[in-house]
């Protein structure tokens, strides 16, 4: 293929993201072209309903619903994956990989749990996988970890990275709604899904943490390991005392090179009011990632929506048909990187502070227990308010100072055995 020829694509799935490739196209083709010197076509289109009014309007005889119309037509150059889920994704771009094409995807899903089968597939066959829509939607991160930071050791990554979960905590926190408005609103925008259990839980920034991690610790992940935790038991009363003791709620993704091995997680976190993550709002994203030569750097955008993610999906396209021109893969063999085994470490190895709600019967002489069973076991406080309540009960809201977290946690057995405490108080880290 020579500079001003045309690349031929075809796309399984018009979902969404899919629409919202087919309308960049349309809309700034001839702008790509005279940027790049390549002219992209729209070959194919794999869809369930070809006869369904769809936002973009493309000529009728590019759909089809055989998916084989598109991973064997020797005329396309690029396939486009953007069905979502393991299958049958994984199944036809391996397919696609084997008719010599090469690969785009923003399937999070598949290239956490998959990611290294499919990109060690790509390398047999002389073909590539591009994957920079699977995270953070518009935000440049995979190439920045593969080319732009490849000097650096990567220290720590720290940031948000579910734009769905970060919407509800913004709208609880701005507009003082409750868990189920918040996400209400976020559905009838088109933030969350029918159903939100992946978002809520925290599985969606776990797979995106996977691949992150992944490219910037050079080794192999399995998101099933890592520690998860969603938002589901943030409470508007969490979000009223985070506010008054200086803070604001997000869900976290983090991950650390430690001496012994990698620690990294997904987890609701109070955020200091100061600290740039504190005004990432609604659907938008934000990491920090530390290296050893830059320092600190951040990338923030949009994490969510069609146009952002099919912004990185035109963009990967792109970057295909750049390899098609000159021959030159995107990266180094996975046999020689990001295969190693690494020794990962549950979140207990990092030292926190933590914010801890708890319900207590209002009587004389509990705030001082309280304060005794943390001391019992040299856990320092740093904040601490009571909080009176109806019905003869009271809130006690509490900040330790960073402690080890297996010691932070016998004390709270301690203080979960005073007589006048109910269970099940709210947990979370801090930020620091």
């Amino acid at each position: 293929m020579s500079s001003g020829e045309t690349v031929k694509v075809g796309m399984l799935g018009m979902g969404t993201v899919g629409g919202g490739v087919a309308a960049i196209l349309q809309r700034n083709g001839s702008l790509l072209a005279r940027k790049t010197g390549i002219k992209l076509e729209l070959q194919r289109v794999l869809v369930r309903d070809p006869s369904r009014r769809r936002a973009v309007d493309l000529p009728p005889q590019i759909y089809t619903t055989d998916p084989e119309m598109v991973v064997k037509d020797p005329s396309i150059d690029v396939v486009v994956e953007l069905m979502g889920g393991i299958e049958p994704a994984r199944t036809l771009i391996s397919a696609a990989l084997k008719e010599n094409k090469f690969v785009v995807t923003a399937n999070k899903d598949l290239m956490a749990r998959h990611g290294q089968e499919l990109l060690q597939l790509a390398y047999c066959y002389g073909e590539d996988i591009f994957f920079e829509a699977s995270v953070g939607g518009g935000i440049p991160l995979i190439r920045p970890l593969k080319h732009c930071l490849v000097a650096n050791r990567i220290e720590r990554m720290v940031g948000i990275i579910n734009g769905t979960t970060n919407y509800i905590l913004t709208r609880m926190s701005l507009d003082d709604m409750d868990f189920q408005e918040a996400l209400s609103k976020a559905q009838e925008l088109g933030f969350a899904e029918a159903d939100p259990s992946n978002d809520l839980e925290g599985r969606d920034a776990a797979y995106k943490l996977t691949i992150l991690a992944g490219l910037a610790f050079d080794c192999s992940l399995n998101p099933d390991d890592l520690f998860t935790q969603g938002i589901s038991g943030v409470t508007r009363a969490d979000i009223h005392y985070a506010r008054e003791l200086g803070y604001t709620i997000k869900l976290l993704a983090v991950a650390e090179q430690m001496p012994t091995g990698l620690a990294l997680g997904v987890h609701p976190a109070l955020v200091p009011l100061t600290h740039p993550l504190a005004t990432v709002y609604d659907e938008f994203n934000a990491i920090f990632i530390k290296g050893d030569l830059i320092g600190e750097t951040m990338f923030y955008g949009r994490g969510a929506g069609a146009l952002p993610t099919a912004s990185a999906v035109v963009a990967d396209i792109i970057d295909a048909a750049y390899s098609l021109q000159s021959g030159v893969k995107d990266r180094p063999s996975p046999g020689k990187s990001n295969n190693r085994k690494i020794t990962l470490l549950p979140l207990s190895a990092l030292s926190s502070r933590f914010y801890v709600r708890l319900q207590a019967r209002d009587l004389p002489g509990v705030f001082g227990a309280v304060a005794t069973a943390f001391g019992e076991e040299e856990v320092s406080l740093d904040m601490i308010i009571q909080k009176r309540k109806t019905n003869g009960m009271a809130e006690i809201v509490l900040v330790t100072h960073d402690v080890n977290e297996e010691r932070f946690y016998r004390s709270l057995k301690r203080v979960a055995r005073l007589p006048a405490i109910e269970p099940e108080p709210g947990v979370f880290r801090v930020l620091g």
